[in-house]
């Protein structure tokens, strides 16, 4: 690898207008004869609200990533955003993220397909590619604590946060669990 590899940006999505980040979460579709929004609108098409609360709250984007030179592979680090919470696996500080943490990437409709490093877990990513979400996501099950509970949030796997590693020191946490499905997060819960 030569010298240390650049980082990547942190995700997170789109700026919110007027949105309450209160960790509300739209609960499921009442009428079983109506489909979800995210089955009928395209990502370009979803209100802001709507495109904030596909997030599931997992924070895998929030891990500092390592993009090895010379090719677009990405590497995961443990080490968390200064902003992440390992608890809630939320921004601190969601409103002002992109003035406290320089490389805050904000993913749009737009950028969406040239962001290689989304974890494949991730809904918009899924969406982009024309699959649907899986049961553990809180739109699908109405509570945020699946994510969580199905293994594939950062819940308990932080291993430090990038105030405490630096940047030269990122190597020695790589990791490749943010880049694999966690057992049962296929299945039905």
């Amino acid at each position: 690898m030569g010298r240390p590899p650049e980082t990547c940006g942190n995700l997170v999505a789109r700026p919110p207008e007027s949105i309450d980040r209160t960790m509300a979460v739209p609960k499921p579709t009442p009428d079983p004869g109506e489909l979800p929004f995210w089955k009928q609108k395209s990502l370009k098409e979803m209100t802001n609200p709507e495109w904030e609360s596909l997030c599931d709250g997992c924070g895998r984007c929030c891990l500092n990533k390592l993009q090895e030179e010379g090719s677009d592979r990405t590497l995961y680090t443990d080490v968390g955003c200064k902003l992440l919470d390992g608890e809630s696996c939320r921004c601190r500080d969601y409103d002002n993220r992109q003035a406290k943490v320089k490389d805050c990437v904000s993913l749009t409709p737009r950028n969406l397909s040239r962001i290689v490093w989304l974890p494949p877990t991730c809904a918009y990513r899924l969406l982009a590619d024309g699959r649907d979400l899986y049961w553990w996501h809180p739109l699908v099950s109405g509570d945020p604590e699946t994510v969580h509970q199905a293994g594939v949030s950062v819940r308990g796997k932080v291993g430090a946060s990038e105030v405490d590693v630096p940047d030269e020191d990122l190597v020695d946490h790589i990791v490749s669990w943010p880049l694999r499905w966690p057992k049962g997060a296929r299945g039905r819960g």
